[in-house]
């Protein structure tokens, strides 16, 4: 009976040494459940603020679309101006180049292509020498034209008029491709941190996916955690009960034994033997006298 309760009595610090090892890794799968959690909280609460940005930048992205579309109509209406202050100061050069006989428009065609010819055809110094002498000529010609022509009242007006449409539309264009550039840069702003919104957003799912792991896992350990406290339980219980049987059998050899001491010496005391005060220590508990 002795070496089943020891044999018990080991078995019960295995299995406590076991619940000790399970209890241990049951509560660091807890922790490192607790720790992903907070990462994956505090990832989703980064994507909060993405997609605030993203909204913040879509926002903006659409206002200024909407501005460079207004800018646009307003270039192209300076551009259509522009086209019909040129055609007449064209119809005003025709008119007054009619009464001079010849045409500035004609006469400057033919400067350029003059001008051109003397650059890239090889010639002789004569050839070349009389070639820039028709180009001096056309030249003056020109300017003698213009002259004329810019003393023409109308005709200075709407010059002047044209250099201001001019540089209106040059502004309203230059206008144009900034606003079209900060509504490009507003959109790949967005689309960045749309990217990065995807990547936090797998991220979470990879992070979600391992908690529900280490949360089963968890499970499983402390399920086998329970099976040992049962059964160190039951040990227990075992022993305790094996130690109670032996108490009580213990008990009952003792008295048996003392009753057959106290018989021995009773039968001495009939004989009429002298008892020591032991002896008779022994028979008053036995209840023999």
């Amino acid at each position: 009976m002795t070496d089943s309760v020891e044999e018990m009595a080991k078995n019960k610090d295995e299995l406590q040494q076991k619940a000790n090892e399970l209890k241990e890794k049951r509560n660091q799968l807890h922790l490192k459940s607790k720790k992903l959690a907070d990462e994956r909280d505090s990832l989703n609460s980064a994507i909060r603020d993405f997609r605030n940005k993203i909204s913040e930048h879509k926002m903006k992205r659409d206002e200024l679309n909407e501005r460079v579309k207004h800018a646009k109509q307003q270039r192209n209406q300076l551009n259509k101006s522009h086209n019909d202050i040129k055609k007449q100061i064209e119809n005003l050069e025709k008119e007054r180049s009619s009464s001079l006989g010849s045409n500035l428009n004609n006469l400057k065609k033919q400067l350029r292509t003059l001008e051109n010819e003397q650059m890239t055809q090889p010639m002789s110094p004569r050839k070349e020498k009389k070639l820039i002498e028709t180009i001096s000529d056309l030249s003056k010609k020109i300017k003698e034209q213009e002259e004329v022509l810019n003393k023409d009242p109308r005709l200075k007006k709407a010059v002047e008029e044209e250099k201001i449409i001019k540089q209106k539309a040059e502004k309203q264009h230059e206008l144009v491709e900034k606003l079209a550039t900060r509504a490009q840069e507003e959109h790949e702003s967005m689309i960045e941190i749309i990217k990065q919104l995807d990547n936090l957003t797998k991220k979470i799912t990879t992070i979600q996916e391992t908690i529900v792991e280490t949360k089963i896992q968890a499970d499983n350990v402390h399920k086998e955690f329970i099976e040992c406290v049962d059964a160190i339980h039951d040990l227990e219980r075992k022993i305790s009960s094996t130690q109670e049987k032996k108490r009580k059998t213990k008990k009952v050899e003792e008295a048996s034994t003392a009753q057959k001491e106290a018989d021995e010496i009773f039968e001495r005391f009939k004989r009429g033997e002298k008892l020591s005060t032991a002896d008779l220590m022994t028979l008053q508990k036995a209840g023999l006298i």
